[in-house]
């Protein structure tokens, strides 16, 4: 490496690079009164920053409406869209952050429900809960009670665990389960629990040793791509429900 790096440094000062003996000259005058007008040569090699990304590549300028300061690109998925400076503060960023992944995880989750639930018995899926031939039919009160008492639960406990990580990986299930062992944060990322029970196909990490180890490379990649498709998934969410106020379907819609 270090005769790959003299060499590549030689070759910017050679006639060839550097044109004839005028140009030659003015690359190596001198950098302060004191020295030689003519010396030695030495360049500094500076690695230029990756430029942040936009969310109007082809619009320049346009202060905080298009390249906002206190977007910084260290998001997955950061594109400097935030147009209501709701990300102004860094603790409402990383709320925002949160709200928005968890939202998209279940708009992916609903999209393929309903596409595959539809596909198989043909019932609409804003009447599959009601309809008569469902195999476990509720009415609209007990599966918003449900709902209600499971789900306030489960995110009653990811609040808490938002404001103070890793307070609720406890043994709070039977004494068999490790449930303090799976259910922690193997990463140490906010969001981002992996470990055996959330990636147990090893997508982010590998086991070593019988521990769960992160893959760093792996990780950031898979993050921009879940919250680029749930980002599509949330945008499919909201066409299906202005289709649903009609009395269409997704699959309806494509003629299916």
């Amino acid at each position: 490496m270090a005769a790959t790096s003299g060499a590549v440094l030689n070759g910017l000062g050679s006639s060839f690079l550097c044109g004839g003996k005028r140009t030659q000259a003015l690359l190596g005058a001198k950098a302060s009164p004191s020295s030689p007008a003519v010396g030695a040569r030495k360049f500094s090699v500076v690695a230029a920053a990756a430029p942040k990304k936009s969310w109007i590549p082809g619009v320049k300028g346009g202060g905080n409406f298009i390249d906002p300061e206190w977007l910084d690109g260290s998001l997955p998925g950061d594109y400097g869209f935030d147009p209501l400076g709701l990300g102004k503060d860094p603790a409402f960023l990383k709320w925002y952050r949160e709200a928005e992944l968890i939202h998209g995880r279940w708009a992916m989750a609903a999209v393929v429900g309903i596409f595959v639930g539809q596909a198989w018995s043909g019932i609409p899926w804003f009447e599959a809960g009601a309809d008569p031939g469902a195999i476990a039919p509720f009415s609209f009160g007990s599966l918003l009670g449900t709902q209600l008492i499971l789900m306030g639960w489960v995110e009653s406990k990811r609040w808490v665990d938002f404001f103070n990580p890793q307070s609720q990986s406890v043994e709070w299930a039977t004494p068999w389960s490790k449930t303090a062992e799976n259910f922690a944060n193997a990463t140490g990322e906010q969001g981002y629990p992996g470990g055996k029970f959330f990636d147990p196909l090893g997508l982010a990490g590998t086991i070593q040793n019988g521990e769960y180890v992160p893959d760093v490379e792996k990780l950031e990649r898979l993050k921009l791509a879940e919250i680029k498709h749930a980002r599509i998934a949330m945008l499919a969410m909201l066409i299906f429900y202005f289709e649903a106020g009609q009395g269409k379907t997704p699959l309806g819609a494509l003629g299916l």
